[in-house]
């Protein structure tokens, strides 16, 4: 039986739980997957693609800090990922490669599902307006809360993020607004931490006045360089989670949209977080 190749392409990636998650879910599903990890120059992004498309490879995840560069390289991009401005995925279609983003999706139906937190009528927090920020604004959108806030380090950032998001979010009746990062408001329900301080070892880049009694605080990232944002939600009295979830979610959505098949998520999820309590 042939095996057919897939990778996440990123800088750095020797920590990425990607292909024991794909393997998973190739096993799962009985698809003949498989899955490595490609680490990627900063300066040779679309290099490397192509060299892993010549070699045989069907698609790849990519991640920090290429997500603003994949769409440029497909033919073809979904909504989500022309809305973006950024994918986190590449299928290398025959016709013509295709781009998508996962991210958005997979962070929705962590919460929703995993969380058990209801988006619509919240009013949502996003800190961080770079790849990550950018896939996940979209589909926080579509699940209609009552606000999402975004606030960056670089202003302008936001506030391009904003613009991009502004007729989007008025279709859903949810208020879109850039809001300084040392004055981001107070009393959100759901604050989403989308930055690179937790890859640059700093806990939160906002004051905990942000957080609502009671609210769920999410770190995009997961295992040691999400700690730092936990320990501050949890001594802030909120409901902190790591974005471990949101990744099992999102590589679930590009494992469909490569193989046509999704798998089942809880199984996956259970297994990871099992591995990393034992250390490993």
């Amino acid at each position: 039986m042939s095996v057919d190749l897939y990778a996440v392409i990123g800088n750095p990636v020797a920590h990425s739980r990607s292909p024991a998650i794909h393997a998973a879910f190739a096993r799962e599903t009985g698809q003949a997957v498989a899955y490595e990890r490609l680490l990627c120059p900063m300066d040779g992004f679309e290099a490397v693609v192509r060299d892993f498309a010549a070699a045989g490879g069907r698609g790849c995840n990519v991640t920090v800090p290429f997500k603003f560069e994949a769409p440029r390289l497909a033919a073809r991009c979904s909504e989500r990922a022309r809305r973006a401005g950024a994918a986190n995925v590449l299928r290398f279609d025959a016709e013509g490669w295709f781009a998508d983003n996962s991210d958005g999706v997979g962070l929705v139906r962590d919460i929703e599902d995993g969380a058990g937190e209801p988006i619509a009528g919240r009013r949502v927090l996003l800190v961080g307006a770079g790849g990550a920020g950018a896939g996940v604004l979209g589909p926080l959108l579509e699940r209609r809360p009552a606000q999402v806030a975004v606030a960056n380090r670089t202003a302008e950032k936001a506030r391009a993020l904003v613009a991009s998001h502004a007729a989007w979010a008025r279709q859903q009746d949810a208020a879109l607004d850039a809001v300084p990062l040392d004055q981001p408001g107070t009393a959100y329900d759901i604050v989403l931490n989308a930055s690179a301080t937790s890859l640059q070892g700093q806990a939160a880049p906002v004051p905990a006045r942000v957080l609502a009694p009671g609210a769920l605080a999410v770190d995009l990232m997961y295992g040691p360089a999400a700690e730092p944002f936990l320990a501050w939600a949890r001594e802030a009295g909120a409901t902190a989670r790591d974005g471990l979830g949101m990744l099992v979610e999102q590589a679930a959505e590009a494992f469909f949209i490569w193989r046509g098949v999704r798998p089942a998520t809880a199984p996956v999820l259970r297994m990871l977080r099992d591995d990393m309590a034992a250390g490993q």
